[in-house]
């Protein structure tokens, strides 16, 4: 099983994170913009260039704030994902240009568009990872939180 690294931008502007909207089987569900490392590339090449493909345009990259690990075989979506081993890098990211309709270049298949959800009731998406919502909101509350989040979902 090869680790795969992928890198992720939390977009929050006005009480609001800018996630992916996907769609599968089950429904809606959400993710942070970002993706895989191609090979050669540092990780803010790496977080630029999906961000460009996935809401429209580049971040500013700030301090790193989670890691993650998402270990397929261990998790809900063990029958799709059992060989799946990925790191997940979580970065504070900005908008260059503050833009509310987030177009990607090169959307990741069954990704449906953007959408700014308040962080007020992001605890009622489905947003993975799930594990994660509450980080989010302690981290942007000023309140402390691990970086290191072990293998979530």
């Amino acid at each position: 099983m090869n680790i795969r690294n992928s890198v992720k931008a939390v977009i929050i502007d006005q009480g609001k994170v800018l996630l992916t909207k996907n769609q599968d089987r089950e429904g809606i569900f959400y993710l942070f913009p970002g993706g895989g490392q191609e090979h050669g590339e540092t990780f803010h090449e790496t977080l630029v260039r999906e961000c460009i493909e996935e809401i429209g345009q580049p971040v500013k990259i700030g301090e790193l704030l989670f890691i993650r690990e998402y270990i397929g075989k261990t998790h809900e979506h063990a029958k799709y994902d059992s060989e799946v081993h990925q790191v997940e890098y979580y970065f504070a990211c900005e908008l260059m240009e503050l833009n509310r309709d987030q177009i990607g270049t090169a959307p990741d298949p069954g990704q449906i568009g953007t959408e700014w959800a308040a962080l007020t009731n992001i605890m009622n998406y489905r947003v993975y990872p799930q594990a994660m919502r509450q980080n989010i909101i302690d981290v942007y509350s000023g309140r402390k939180s691990p970086i290191y989040l072990g293998n979530i979902n």
